[in-house]
Parts: structure tokens; C-alpha cells; sequence
């Protein structure tokens, strides 16, 4: 399943009556494959890439969540307070925190009852004016140390240097945003809330929002917030649940939503979720395995993907479909009609027996040879999907034109279609790499090419070791 290829070859020879390959079947070829590209890319990267310097603005970073609470210096004021046993079960109104210590609690870490230490045990609450504070709570608590230390004096809270009910999921100095997230809306000048203070506006009891802080011109102001009156043109970096912000777009009269605060939290890495997804992952391996009369591997693959979605390891419908590669699979479904053409007006045939012809005098490896260097420099200018489907049928009639067993071949096919190194664009990976790398189609040249020829000499001998003409 790790690659398109793969799936082909294995449909391939289950339809010409030599049955599916099993889960392991590529793992000994895989391995050689791996060992090859890591002898090869360890030297040559370091001599041919060299290291190559970042290049570009700082746009990129300061998309990330993170980055824009950085820009604002709200995690160079932001501590951590221990809720006390004085404080416990009184709301955020009752402690009329702002009012008396001049801070703002951003959010609300609050232990959860009840569930295995192994899985989150920790949730976001958005502190809000009637948010009760519950035993053993973190409160993120935005101003100034001396008045953080006047609170927690008053109230007999520990100022924390390290999180405890957090400690089994890492160091959380940082805001997460996996529940609660931030973004930035442009205050109009048409807008009425001009010269209005942010208290009156009461963001927070009508959108369910925070105002975390406000760019001016040039300047940030972090203090003293529910007194400022807003001007146009100020920005206002808000913080609330996901849902919350996304009603956002919905009052634009006022104010304009700044870049994509949804895809913005698409990227956020679930990491407490990953026990859960690696479970689930190996769940599906083993079924696969296995190998049940019952349960095949394209019913395991469906069981799993469920599972992610309702196991909340993918945020939503709408984030799985996204993960989907539809171009793939509409690339796919359309070779395969060209794939029983060639088969059924006899062009495979046609192919193959002139590759029989003109190779099979110099033996089964000569064969191979050319099956895989056919495929490999095909692969360069096409898909790699569309190659194993063109591919594959001419191998396996090629190895039935000499009476040879068609599994070799039909894995130089694959491996050929997939180890495509000399082009950035013949395989998904290699696009994807691309810009994150800097790499340019140079690059691909000078190192993807060598060793894509390293790899077909490499395979044509030790295929048929693993898998006997």
C-alpha cells in the first residue's frame, strides 16, 4: 500500500491467476532499497548539495499560530498560576482579575476526570467572564510579574515554573492551539466601533472571544486592554475556539478577517492524539497480515480511516477529504480503461513480444534490464502511476512469451516506477520535498540520476535472487 505502483503489479497478477502478493512481499526489496539510497545520498548530498542557506523572507514563519503570539510579546508576559483552594470554584467575574491586578487570563488549562493517563489529560478552557475555576486548574495569566505576584499572593496560588498535571504531555511554556486558536481582524474605517472601548464592544459575551492584543501603526499595546478605545486600521489579535473565530467572516461590516484562521488550524499537529492514530495504524498492519477471509486489505485501510475520523485524529470530515489526493485517484481510474485497451487490441502483446524478441536471445536478466530502464526513463516524463499501468502488462506478457515466472519483472516495474530520483516531478514525494529543500531541477539532476541508474543495476541483479526466473 505505499505506493500506487504497488498495487498495481499485486492486481495485475492476481488477475492473470498468480495471486496477490502478500503484506511482506516487498519488505526484502524495500530494504535493499533503502540501504542503496542511504550509501548513496549520505556522501553525495553533503558533496554535491552542500548546505544550502535559507533563503527568502520571514513571511512563511510568521504565518505559523505561533509566530503571531510572538510578534504581539504575549508569551514574554504570560505566566502560569496554580489555582488555590481561595479561588476554587469562584468565576473569572468574582476575581475581577483585570479590574484589581491589571491582567488578563488567556486561557484556562483544566485537568480531565476520569480518563487514561496515556491519552490528553489536559483541555483548554477560554477563560470567560463566567468561567469557574476548578481544583488543581493552570490559569495563563497575561501582564506584568509584579502583578502576578501581587495575585498570587493575595489568593495563596503557586506561581509555576513547571507545569504538573501537564508534565506527562510535555513542556507547555508555549501557547497550543489545538482547542483554542488566535487570528488577527482589521478594524474598518467605515466601522462603528471606532472610538468605542473594547469593555463596551464585549467581545467576549458576544463572539465568545479574548482580545489578546492591538497592533497600532507600528507599536503593540498589551495593557490595560478593556480600556482602550479602538481607532481604524487598528489590528486586533483575538483568541477563542476554532468555531468561534470562524463566525468572524460572517460579521464583516466592522472588521476584516485576517489570512485563514481555519487553515491555520488544520495545521495544527494533534500531538495527544498519536498513541491513539499509532494504535490504530498497527491495528490496521496486523489486519492486513493476517490476511482474514473476512476483512481484506482495502476493508482494513476503510476501518482505519474511520476510525482517525471519529477517534478526533483528524479534526473533521471536511480535513479528511482533504487529506485525500483525489488527482491520484482520478489519474488512476482513468489509466486503467487505456490499460485493457492495450491488453485487449493486442498492443500489449505486440510490446512484449518484440521485447522478447529482440532481448529474450540474451537471457532473463538482459530482459529485466530492459523492462526496468524502460520504466525508469518513462517515469522521468510521466506519472509513476500512469507508468506501472502501461508497464505492467507488457512485463507480465514478457515473461510469459519465455515461459519465466512474472514476479520479478513485474517488480522491476514498480520499483523502476517509484524510484524515480531525476525529476522532481515524477513522483509525489519529490514535489513535496521541493520548495521545503530549496532544491532546484539541478538538484535532481546531479543526485537523483546517478542514483536512479545505481538503483536499476542494483535491482536487475538482486531481483532474481529474491524472486527466482
Amino acid at each position: 500500500i505505499g505506493t500506487p505502483p504497488n498495487l498495481i503489479i499485486s492486481d495485475t497478477l492476481a488477475g492473470a491467476g498468480y495471486g496477490s502478493l502478500e503484506f511482506f512481499s516487498f519488505l526484502p526489496v524495500g530494504l535493499i532499497c533503502l540501504a542503496t539510497g542511504m550509501l548513496f545520498l549520505i556522501p553525495a548530498s553533503k558533496l554535491v548539495l552542500g548546505k544550502k542557506k535559507r533563503q527568502g523572507n520571514d513571511s512563511e514563519d510568521k504565518e505559523t499560530l505561533s509566530a503571531l503570539v510572538n510578534e504581539y510579546g504575549i508569551t514574554d508576559n504570560l505566566f502560569r498560576i496554580k489555582a488555590s483552594a481561595s479561588i476554587d470554584g469562584k468565576t473569572i467575574a468574582e476575581l475581577d482579575i483585570r479590574n484589581k491586578y491589571s491582567l488578563n487570563v488567556v486561557e484556562i488549562r483544566r485537568e480531565r476526570k476520569g480518563q487514561h493517563r496515556f491519552f490528553k489529560t489536559v483541555q483548554q478552557e477560554l477563560a470567560t467572564a463566567g468561567t469557574r475555576i476548578n481544583p488543581n486548574d493552570i490559569l495563563y495569566l497575561s501582564g506584568n510579574f509584579e502583578d502576578v505576584g501581587r495575585f498570587a499572593k493575595d489568593y495563596g496560588c503557586d506561581i509555576l515554573d513547571k507545569h504538573s498535571i501537564e508534565e506527562n504531555e510535555g513542556n507547555r511554556d508555549k501557547l497550543d492551539f489545538y482547542d483554542v486558536g488566535v487570528a488577527e481582524i482589521l478594524i474598518l474605517p467605515s466601522s462603528d466601533l471606532t472610538n468605542d472601548s473594547v469593555k463596551t464592544i464585549g467581545f467576549r459575551e458576544k463572539f465568545n472571544l479574548n482580545i489578546l492584543g492591538i497592533k497600532r501603526k507600528k507599536g503593540y499595546i498589551l495593557k490595560d486592554l478593556g480600556n482602550v478605545k479602538l481607532q481604524e486600521n487598528d489590528v486586533l489579535l483575538v483568541q477563542g475556539k476554532w468555531q468561534d473565530i470562524a463566525r468572524l467572516d460572517n460579521e464583516n461590516n466592522e472588521w476584516v478577517v485576517l489570512g485563514q484562521p481555519l487553515e491555520q488550524a488544520s495545521k495544527v499537529t494533534l500531538d495527544y492524539k498519536a498513541p491513539i492514530a499509532a494504535a490504530i495504524l498497527i491495528m490496521m498492519v496486523v489486519l492486513m497480515v493476517l490476511d482474514l477471509p473476512a476483512i481484506k486489505p482495502v476493508t482494513a485501510v476503510l476501518i482505519a480511516s474511520i476510525l482517525m475520523v471519529v477517534t478526533g485524529c483528524v479534526r473533521n470530515m471536511e480535513a479528511a477529504y482533504k487529506t485525500i489526493n483525489w488527482e491520484t485517484i482520478v489519474l488512476f481510474a482513468a489509466m486503467l480503461p487505456m490499460s485493457t485497451a492495450l491488453e485487449k487490441t493486442g498492443v500489449s502483446d505486440l510490446i512484449s513480444g518484440s521485447l522478447a524478441g529482440g532481448l529474450g536471445d540474451f537471457g532473463p536478466v538482459a530482459l529485466l534490464a530492459g523492462i526496468y530502464f524502460t520504466t525508469s526513463l518513462m517515469t522521468i516524463f510521466i506519472s509513476n502511476t500512469v507508468t506501472a499501468v502501461l508497464m505492467a502488462p507488457i512485463a507480465l506478457h514478457s515473461a510469459e512469451a519465455m515461459g519465466l515466472s512474472p514476479v520479478p519483472f513485474l517488480f522491476a516495474v514498480t520499483v523502476a516506477a517509484s524510484m524515480c530520483f531525476a525529476s522532481p516531478f515524477s513522483t509525489p514525494p519529490n514535489a513535496m520535498v521541493m520548495h521545503p529543500g530549496q532544491y532546484s531541477f539541478m538538484d535532481f539532476i546531479k543526485v537523483g540520476l546517478p542514483l536512479q541508474v545505481i538503483m536499476g543495476i542494483v535491482m536487475v541483479l538482486v531481483l532474481p535472487l529474491i524472486f527466482p526466473f
